[in-house]
Order: C-alpha cells, then structure tokens, then sequence
C-alpha cells in the first residue's frame, strides 16, 4: 500500500510539473476565513492571538510543590517567551475513591477552596499579582462538569445527575472518582457561575481553562461569558474540546486533538504528511472563523512527547505546532525534555521535574527559546495566511511523503518552513520563487547548514525556516 501511495504522489508531482512549464503563477493562499463556511466566531482578546501558553502542573513544577515553587520560576518562565500560565486544579482533592496516593486534581472537593499543600490564597493571590508584573497572563483550570464524593456540593443532591434508581452517578464508568453535575438544575447552573465570577473577581484571574467544557450544555457557558466579561472584558476562555459551537458565542481557544492525533500517527506509523494538511483544512471548514486553536504534542493526558517519540522528532513536533495558526502550549519542562511519567496513572502522584536536565540538554531550551522569540516576534508565525506546498521535492525520491512544506504570510512578512517528518535524510530543492535567508533556530554555537534554497538537503527529522528577504515583494510572479 505505501508503494502504490508512493508511485500516486510521484504521478501526481510530474503531472503538476509538466503544467508549470511554461507558467508558474503563484499558489493561493488558504486562510481560514476563506476556507469555513460557520458562523463567525466569539472575538478573542487582542492578547491571545499573539500568546504562547504554558502548562503549569503545581505538583511536580518545582521542588517544593506549591505557589511559592511556581513564583521562583516566573522570571524563568518569562525570559522562556511564554506569556500565558495554565494553572492546573488548584483545589483540595477529594479522599473518597480517590485515585493514586495524592487523588485527581480533577476531583475537587470545595471549588472555594485551595489544596493546603500548595499554599493559601494569599499565596495564590501574590502567584497571580508576581506574574502580571512579569507582563504573563495566568489562567486557571476549572473542573465544572463534576466534583469529588465526598465534595461540599452533596449536601445538595440535587445538584448532581441521578441513575434511574436515584443514585448520585459518575460521568463516565472509568471515571469512579467523580459524580456528574446536573445542568438541568438551575441552582447548579447558578451555583457555578458564582464560583467563576468568584475566582476572576477576588484573584485577578485573566481567565479560565474549562475541562471537559463539551460535557456541559453550549448555553451554560454561553449565559456564562457575558456574566464574567462585566468582571473582566478581555477575558480568555480555554475550551477542553473540538466542538465548534462551543467557539460561537462562548470560547475563545479550544483543543486541536485530531491534529495531534494525526501528527502522533505521522511521526510513529508513517502515515503520510498529506493527511497533517487534509486534517489541517477539515479544522478550519468545520470551525467558525476567525478560528484559533490550541496547539499541542504534550500535556496531562499524554504520555510525555520525548518519551514517546524521541527528543529529534518531538522537536520537528514543536516547530510544526509553532510556526502555525493557533496558539501553542508548552507542558511542564517540555522545554528541556523532561521525561517524568504523565498521564494517568502518574497524574495521581507526585513526580517533580527533574530541572538539572536543562543542563545536560541545553541544546533544547536553547531552540525552544528562539522558537518562540520568533514566533512572538513576527505575525506571519502567528495568525497569518498559511499556504500548503503539498509537493515540495521536483525529483522523484522515496521519502516524499514525510516532507512537509508550508508558508506564513502577513503583509510583508513571508516564511518558509520545511520539516523531514522521518527518520531517513532527504535531498530535493523547493520550487518557491524570491530571495530567503534561513532563520531556523538552532542550539547555540550550532554550525550553520551549506545547504539553502532551492536545494536543500535534510536530515532524519531535521527542519528549516526562511524568512523572505524584505526586498522581495511577496506578491510579485
């Protein structure tokens, strides 16, 4: 079968080189609000489009475990190039068939309450207040769908969904640690809405990320937005989901897991970079427009990225995820390839990052820091027009199909990025037009590649990116 997909590609290459022979126009871009045909989308913060986000798990962050922990590494995180921090759960966790020794933080016993292990609100209030100082946005994550058993909301059972025996019932069946919160109920629904307006208005919050937000019914949240916008009007709200009615009227960002899928099956099966694009273009035709996703290879629910693919390919993973529309998210010390286990069951317990490791690999922090620096620093990388090159390599060779080739472009800005999607090198050259000079990040005191455009030789998983010389007029034949 990948023979046959192979000869396919190829036939398909020389048939798009014999009709650019004579002409070679220039391909058209396919932007988002070109591409969807939905409703227009909720308007995000201006703040947001720009963002680069940071996943902060209070258990394992720091040697310590708590707010404190987190405060010593905001001038860290900072200099890093993040700009906004995800906060985990910070509530108790409940006791009551908890899971692991330490319990979900996603099984919250008193959403007004904050885990002593970490510290108190003061503690928290001077996290947020430290932060802000630091010009980063801190957003927390809320569990509103259900709560832990032994949670203060069973003193009123009518908040909770009932089997048809009357008993108080769980959201899924693997998921024994929680009950589920009945919407239906118009004091539960007013009962949460105080907690929120609760966080934003005593904490200084800039907003929230919702789990499992599609659990709950669209209007909760849409009656929701405008209630915590007269707190905070440029609020950002954080979807757990790929459900476009959610991005209508209420969020602003929401998860990208069927392009992280479909990265996953590129980078360990082989499957081939044409089904990133195809995943890529049926995204932005179902979503509402201007659409803004959350980009991702690593988080809680995820076995960590270097352990599952190796430090090379999850990088090749990062600049992908970082030189595309959306919004890209950082895990925890991803940044200098920590390999503390995550996920379940290791999300029940307490496993520091082990930080020395940035000093046996400063190569990768190093690259992620200009990764971002360069991204943050150009709006071509960040929500600018994004155009496939879905046959870069003009000669036959067998590993064409892990070669994805792709432009950014906002106004004068125009880059090209090129990524070996496999563990076999490749040579070819890449048939687009203008002057580049090569911006790719490397560690520090990295040689500098011989190779440039139009020929371009890459190695197992390498990657490049050119930014258009500023003389070439992007739009010239």
């Amino acid at each position: 079968m990948r023979s046959l997909l192979r000869n396919l590609l190829l036939l398909a290459l020389c048939a798009a080189l014999l009709a650019t022979a004579t002409a070679q126009p220039q391909p058209q871009t396919q932007t988002q609000s070109q591409i969807s045909t939905q409703p227009a989308a909720h308007r995000a913060p201006q703040w947001l489009a720009s963002g680069v986000l940071y996943q902060v798990n209070p258990r394992s962050f720091s040697a310590t475990g708590d707010f404190k922990g987190i405060e010593q590494r905001l001038d860290y995180l900072h200099d890093l190039g993040v700009t906004i921090l995800w906060i985990m759960p910070i509530h108790p966790p409940g006791k009551m068939g908890r899971k692991g020794s330490l319990g979900s933080p996603y099984a919250a016993v008193d959403y007004y309450a904050i885990d002593p292990a970490y510290g108190t609100k003061d503690d928290f209030r001077r996290l947020i207040a430290e932060a802000h100082k630091r010009g980063l946005k801190v957003i927390l994550d809320i569990v509103a769908n259900h709560t832990a058993w032994d949670s203060v909301m069973m003193a009123h059972p009518d908040f909770y969904k009932h089997d048809a025996a009357g008993h108080i019932i769980s959201p899924e069946p693997d998921w024994a640690d929680v009950a589920a919160l009945d919407y239906r109920n118009p004091r539960t629904r007013a009962y949460m809405k105080e907690m929120l307006r609760y966080w934003l208005r005593d904490f200084d919050l800039d907003g929230f990320r919702c789990d499992v937000a599609f659990y709950l019914p669209t209007d909760f949240w849409e009656e929701a937005r405008p209630e915590l916008e007269k707190i905070r009007p440029d609020l950002m709200m954080l979807a757990e989901a790929n459900h476009p009615d959610l991005m209508r009227r209420a969020f602003d960002l929401d998860y990208d897991w069927p392009l992280e899928e479909t990265l996953s099956n590129v980078i360990d099966h082989g499957a081939l970079v044409s089904t990133l694009v195809e995943r890529w273009r049926q995204d932005h035709q179902t979503h509402p427009a201007p659409m803004l996703q959350m980009h991702f290879s690593d988080n809680h629910d995820l076995l960590r990225l270097v352990a599952r693919h190796g430090q090379p390919a999850a990088l090749a993973a990062s600049v992908l995820l970082f030189t595309l529309d959306g919004v890209p998210l950082l895990y925890n010390g991803m940044e200098i390839g920590d390999t503390a286990e995550s996920a379940a069951p290791a999300l029940f317990e307490r496993l520091p990052i082990f930080w020395p490791m940035a000093e046996r690999r400063p190569e990768l922090l190093a690259i992620y820091r200009k990764l971002i620096a360069l991204r943050r620093a150009h709006p071509a990388l960040q929500q600018g027009e994004t155009l496939w090159i879905s046959d870069p390599p003009p000669v036959p060779n067998p590993h064409a199909e892990s070669i994805l080739c792709y432009t950014r472009r906002s106004g004068d800005e125009q880059f090209l990025v090129v990524i070996n999607f496999s563990n076999q090198p490749w040579k070819g050259a890449i048939p687009t037009p203008g002057e580049y000079q090569d911006v790719t990040p490397r560690a520090d005191n990295a040689p500098q590649p011989s190779n440039t455009l139009p020929a371009l030789a890459l190695g197992a998983w390498e990657f490049r990116i050119f930014q258009r010389i500023a003389s070439q007029n992007p739009n010239a034949k």
